[in-house]
Order: C-alpha cells, then sequence, then structure tokens
C-alpha cells in the first residue's frame, strides 16, 4: 500500500506547528547549529536526534510539553545519530565528486544525486530515535518507506528545502529562522505515516 502524502497539507500542519511553538523551535535550533558548528560537526548527529525529539513531542502533545532542554535527549542516541551523519557526509561527497568528473551533466548529475539520497534516507534519524532502530536498519526501513512513493516524498523533500533554504538569504540567523520549518514539515509526514503508539507521559 503506497503512503498517502499531501504536500500542500503537509506545508500547512508544519507551519502551523512551527508557528505554535516558534520560540521553543528557534532557540533549540540556534543551539543545535553553534554545538555543531563549535563541534567540527562531531555533535551534528546528537543535536538532529534531539531536534527530532522535541518536533516529535511537539506533534504528539507529550506532557509535560517538550521544552528546549529536550534537544539534549538526543545524546542518548550519540553513537547512531554520529554513525548516520558520517555516513551521509561521506556517501554524498564520494557520489558528488565522482558524477561530477562527468563532462557537462556531472554539475547537474551530482544535485540529483544529493536530492535523491537525502529523500531516501529523511526518516532514518526519525526511525533511530521514535523506533530506537539501529543505524543499518534505520536506513533500510527509510529507504522502503521513500521507494513506495519516490516522487511524492521528492517533492515534499524538496519543497521543504526550499522553503527552509530562503533562510540563506539572510545568512546565518536566517537559515536558523527557516531550518524549523524544514523538521516540522518531515516530522509531520512522518508521525502522519507512523502515528504514536500511545500517549507520552
Amino acid at each position: 500500500m503506497q503512503p498517502n502524502v499531501d504536500i500542500g497539507e503537509a506545508l500547512r500542519k508544519g507551519y502551523n506547528l512551527y508557528k505554535e511553538n516558534i520560540s521553543t523551535l528557534l532557540i533549540a535550533t540556534l543551539l543545535a547549529a553553534i554545538i555543531s558548528v563549535l563541534s567540527v560537526g562531531i555533535l551534528a548527529g546528537p543535536m538532529l536526534a534531539g531536534i527530532v525529539l522535541l518536533t516529535l513531542g511537539l506533534i504528539d502533545k507529550r506532557t509535560p510539553k517538550p521544552e528546549i532542554g529536550d534537544l539534549f535527549k538526543g545524546f542518548s542516541f550519540f553513537i547512531p545519530s554520529l554513525v548516520f551523519v558520517i555516513l551521509l557526509v561521506v556517501v554524498s561527497f564520494v557520489g558528488q565528486f565522482i558524477l561530477g568528473l562527468i563532462p557537462i551533466l556531472g554539475f547537474l548529475l551530482s544535485i540529483l544525486f544529493s536530492m535523491a539520497l537525502s529523500t531516501a534516507v529523511m526518516f532514518t534519524i526519525f526511525y533511530i530515535v521514535d523506533r530506537q532502530m539501529e543505524v543499518v536498519a534505520a536506513i533500510q526501513q527509510s529507504v522502503d518507506t521513500v521507494k513506495q512513493n519516490f516522487w511524492i516524498f521528492l517533492g515534499v523533500n524538496i519543497v521543504a528545502n526550499v522553503v527552509s533554504s530562503l533562510g540563506v538569504i539572510a545568512c546565518f540567523i536566517g537559515i536558523v529562522v527557516t531550518l524549523p520549518m524544514y523538521f516540522c514539515t518531515i516530522a509531520v509526514v512522518y508521525r502522519d505515516l507512523h502515528p504514536a503508539s500511545a500517549p507520552q507521559m
């Protein structure tokens, strides 16, 4: 059965989630970005896991309500999140480098490869933190979910990326302001596909 995903609805829900929790998500994203940069990317994985935990907690309306400090719960998934980020960076770099060597079309192919790769693994960190899966299993599950309707998920990923990338215009601060929108949108799609099994207390 193919997943039923409405891009417009996902963006609407993602925007509403962001708007309703803007201060929490903004500060958490800013902290995550600063910590990731200062650690030279080493803590990017746990910070990503923390953002996902926080976002899912807000969607699930957990009590007590998720707070900025929940960002640091991502350290509970330090190893798998770190391994995932490393694998993603290495595969992306190698793939883009090889495709970039192709005359004329190399640049375009490398961009397409990057988008396809990020789409295929877009739910990996969610499976790691929400289902406590190991890295390889989480990657495989993400790929299996996405391939059921790849073009729809690619569209969601592209649109969410475009919206979040608008912050590039305003440099670092702008990115921090718009990046939560990406996480909110993808989290909404993930939770629609995988409803929480029970209320989280």
